[in-house]
């Protein structure tokens, strides 16, 4: 094994990011469970309170002179919880994101109402308007190739519990899908409703396989699924 390779200790709590937990860590990798309402990168209004920003901090321990820093492999919406991985050096980054679409890639999510197919595979082609909101095109030379797998887990009156496979990685593609098919994710303001009660948007990327950008070994991060999204499949019945 590489020495690399070694799982790091934590370092004092102090250091620890706020709103994510490390799920693991070594020289060339670093693993986190984001909370939903944090941003992956910073935009015009926000620019610390990001998990970039956040992480930079923390690989640098509290020494300002640290050459440590992350960079950015893929991202999560503000308000989607998950599994983000990040890279410690260019090499890393590079091959992760040179391999990113052959990796697999499971979310789950609560949408509105119930699917007619309770298992299938949603394939479009997603372009961007003027206002930065995605959309489904047939032209292929107007959009992006976009393809989400999806299982149903569990119903109810109001709401259906999904297992999802991205199988392609295009921005906001499971919210769009879900929406155009009439059950928009629970919570979008986006791309869905407004519902008066709803805590936050109902996804969460659960597990991602990668190999290791080092070793090539297969590694699966897993990040469990928030209680709220059963209890309120359940809450529905």
């Amino acid at each position: 094994m590489r020495e690399s390779q070694k799982k790091f200790k934590s370092p004092p709590k102090r250091y620890q990011p706020r709103g994510l937990s490390i799920l693991y860590e070594d020289h060339d990798i670093l693993v986190v469970d984001k909370m939903s309402g944090l941003l992956t990168v910073s935009n015009e209004k926000v620019k610390e309170n990001t998990a970039y920003y956040l992480l930079n901090k923390y690989v640098r321990k509290g020494n300002q002179k640290s050459r440590n820093r992350i960079f950015i492999v893929h991202r999560l919406d503000r308000d989607t919880s998950g599994v983000i991985v990040f890279a410690k050096n260019i090499n890393a980054k590079r091959f992760l994101q040179e391999e990113w679409q052959g990796f697999k890639k499971k979310y789950y999510a609560v949408v509105h109402g119930t699917l007619p197919k309770k298992e299938d595979v949603i394939t479009s082609y997603l372009a961007e308007n003027r206002i930065h909101k995605m959309y489904s095109v047939d032209d292929p030379k107007k959009g992006k190739r976009a393809k989400t797998g999806y299982k149903v887990l569990r119903e109810s009156k109001k709401y259906s519990l999904l297992e999802i496979d991205l199988l392609t990685g295009r921005k906001n593609q499971i919210r769009v899908h879900f929406s155009e098919k009439g059950c928009p994710v629970v919570g979008d303001k986006m791309y869905g409703k407004k519902e008066k009660g709803i805590k936050r948007l109902t996804l969460h990327a659960a597990s991602i396989t990668i190999l290791h950008p080092y070793t090539k070994a297969k590694m699966t991060f897993e990040a469990k699924v928030p209680d709220y999204f059963k209890s309120l499949v359940n809450s529905s019945n």
